[in-house]
């Protein structure tokens, strides 16, 4: 059977609500539809006898594909049978009266006179929201004064969870795998015995069964976990710790492994995508383990697709997500990476959801992230690095590395305030947050800390320099362009730890070589082509040592399409200097000592091996002077011996330290002591280059 238009990049979620009430009739907004229903629909909705809502073109489709999977909503439980009888029941919902079948054109005809039908819409697969944060958001503080999300669970529904990995291990509480099998969709399970639902020890661990098939990418899952809840005490080579430590983990999984390219798409099969009724039926698992006194707070989902600009109330996921949030666990959910600039997908789009949109390490929007007004809340999205199945880490970007960190601190939350409502916590989160401002809408970036300690950051803190330029630039077919960033205000060399960040939307996306070129003409090779890679979208971030070119001046990303036929555009980029200064005067005693700070923050880890320290002193007979470089956890480098027999006057030189075992971010000083009394002078000003 050949499924058309079956990529989930472009299609629109069902949109009618899930209901045990009067009939829906409405008029159901398209994936771009800011519509709401109109008085005539709104009237139709009080009548029992209204005519089930049928998505447009589900004819066309069965015309096309001969059956097809569609999720029907029944008036109460009691009316299920009555559509069942309609095609080949896939699955049925417990507690909500959602029946996902088979149909062929006579069940649908069937289904469209039934008025114990609600609404009939396609059952659609759909990919997960792809793409160092926890300092940026004082989840480093928090978890220092205790506040680790103790007591407190999240559920991942994703691609699975790797539950033995160190970072998460023993700290996986509850499993399950909804993952249907359907063969006229080139569908199979996920879960590890094979079938289209285990629940239990095992069923949601992505290092078993077809998920451990490294081809098949099933890293999101344990990726998303591990920034909500992971801990790397004692673990080598981890990131210090998720936003919420202490919390416990429900895992699971909702995709199924396709291997159509009729549904994956040109040279992308096989691939993993869920299926509606597959996410629907592990938020149904969420509620029966919360009013089972499961402790959960919160539910996340990293996934979506569609465009909506106004809620989507009408959607299925409504009166689930509705029901969790009764229950007191929040709907968090990814706004999606088509870089909307007022739009999200859905179910984010769902108003008593919590839709997350993501920021860089600047606060600046990600260029891949949809915001807009439906956006509650920010959080970190770029370049997170956490955990990944079998052991290892990566670092991905995406509005889906930025949900759990909500997710996260909602657990953090809930121990600091065990008797807020969730209303409350939300709040706490969104009145706390730093203020991030874009066409003409103000979302709050999560600041964990301030919520729950009442402390913000240090707002002296240098934010790194970051400069961009989100121009969308055209890729010539088998050319060459570049996207230029002029650079200012830097002093000396670049950083050895220059990040470039680069947002590129071109079909067979392995056609491209691409290169940053620094002012002096120097050129770092950032990504070689590779014909094997047929991906269509470039979201990556690329660290370079460009010590040996200065860090102001004209920086360019060159892509070069090394083949025919495919096109494309940059749709921006950015780079981040790491570097730093602090240019008051400050005057050196006559003999004494004086010191010159540079507060940093929002950098995660250590300082690097090639730290690089400039220094400018106005000062006669220099050869008075001790000059050292002390770290934010106190430990001092040497940088300049005093020497009598030095009678130059002033220093404008360069030092380089090995400064690894010093935390990066803190407060940094330049100390100059004045050994011999008789001459005098000023510190002029020094960076810092890490």
């Amino acid at each position: 059977m050949k499924l058309r238009v079956l990529t989930c990049l472009i299609v629109a979620l069902a949109a009618t609500a899930i209901a045990t009430g009067p009939a829906y009739a409405v008029q159901a907004p398209s994936a771009a539809s800011t519509a709401t229903p109109t008085a005539a629909a709104s009237a139709a909705q009080q009548t029992t006898s209204a005519a089930p809502y049928i998505e447009p073109q589900l004819s066309a489709r069965v015309a096309a594909a001969g059956k097809i999977r569609v999720n029907v909503v029944s008036r109460t439980r009691a009316d299920m049978p009555d559509a069942a009888a309609s095609g080949q029941v896939v699955q049925q919902l417990s507690r909500f009266p959602l029946s996902t079948l088979h149909v062929d054109q006579a069940g649908l005809d069937r289904l469209a006179k039934l008025p114990s039908v609600l609404s009939v819409t396609e059952d659609r697969p759909m990919r997960p929201s792809l793409a160092e944060s926890i300092p940026l958001i004082g989840a480093d503080k928090t978890r220092a004064a205790g506040k680790t999300g103790a007591g407190s669970v999240v559920a991942v529904l994703d691609t699975g969870v790797a539950v033995n990995h160190p970072f998460l291990k023993d700290r996986v509480l509850e499993e399950a795998c909804f993952s249907p099998i359907d063969a006229d969709y080139s569908a199979t399970s996920l879960c590890p015995d094979g079938t289209a639902e285990q629940e239990g020890p095992g069923s949601a661990d992505a290092d078993q069964g077809p998920c451990a098939d490294v081809a098949l990418d099933c890293d999101h899952g344990t990726h998303v976990a591990g920034i909500a809840v992971g801990d790397g005490t004692g673990v080598a080579g981890a990131p210090p710790a998720g936003v919420a430590p202490g919390a416990e983990l429900v895992a699971i999984q909702v995709f199924s492994k396709f291997s159509s390219e009729d549904v994956c798409g040109p040279g992308a099969a096989p691939c993993v995508l869920s299926f509606t009724s597959a996410q629907l039926a592990g938020l149904e698992k969420v509620l029966e383990l919360k009013n089972a006194g499961v402790p959960l707070v919160a539910a996340n989902l990293s996934l979506g697709s569609g465009q909506y600009t106004a809620a989507c109330d009408d959607v299925l996921y409504k009166t689930v997500i509705d029901s969790l949030r009764t229950a007191g666990v929040a709907t968090v959910v990814a706004a999606g990476n088509d870089g909307f600039g007022a739009a999200v997908a859905a179910p984010a789009c769902v108003s008593s959801a919590i839709a997350v949109g993501a920021t860089t390490d600047q606060d600046g929007v990600a260029a891949f992230s949809n915001r807009g007004a439906l956006l509650d809340l920010f959080a970190p999205g770029v370049s997170i690095v956490s955990s990944v199945p079998g052991g290892k880490w990566a670092s991905l970007s995406g509005t889906s590395m930025a949900a759990p960190h909500v997710t996260g601190a909602l657990a953090v939350l809930r121990q600091a305030l065990p008797n807020a409502t969730l209303d409350q916590l939300e709040t706490a989160l969104k009145s706390t947050g730093k203020s991030i401002a874009y066409n003409g809408v103000t979302t709050p970036r999560i600041q964990v800390d301030a919520a729950v300690l009442g402390k913000a950051p240090d707002p002296g803190a240098w934010p790194i320099p970051y400069f961009q330029n989100m121009k969308d630039t055209a890729i010539p077919d088998h050319g060459t362009v570049t996207s230029s960033i002029p650079v200012t205000g830097l002093m000396g060399t670049a950083p050895a730890t220059t990040e470039v960040y680069v947002d590129i939307h071109h079909t067979w996306r392995g056609e491209l070589k691409i290169d940053l070129i620094a002012p002096d003409g120097k050129v770092y090779p950032l990504q070689a082509n590779d014909p094997n890679d047929s991906g269509d979208i470039i979201h990556e971030t690329y660290t370079v040592n460009a010590s040996a070119s200065p860090a102001s001046g004209t920086w360019k990303l060159r892509v070069q399409d090394v083949e025919y036929l495919d096109t494309g555009f940059i749709d921006g980029w950015w780079i981040r200097l790491p570097c730093f200064g602090n240019w008051d005067d400050t005057a050196i005693p006559d003999p004494g000592v004086a010191e010159s700070s540079i507060v940093l923050a929002w950098i995660n880890g250590n300082a690097p091996t090639r730290t690089r320290v400039h220094v400018e002193i106005d000062h006669t007979w220099r050869g008075d002077l001790k000059i050292d470089l002390v770290a934010p956890d106190g430990k001092v480098y040497p940088l300049r011996a005093a020497d009598p027999k030095d009678g130059t006057d002033n220093i404008d030189e360069n030092y380089w330290v090995n400064a690894n075992v010093s935390p990066a971010s803190g407060t940094w000083k330049l100390r100059v002591e004045d050994l011999v009394k008789g001459d005098k002078g000023f510190i002029n000003g020094w960076t810092l280059t890490l």
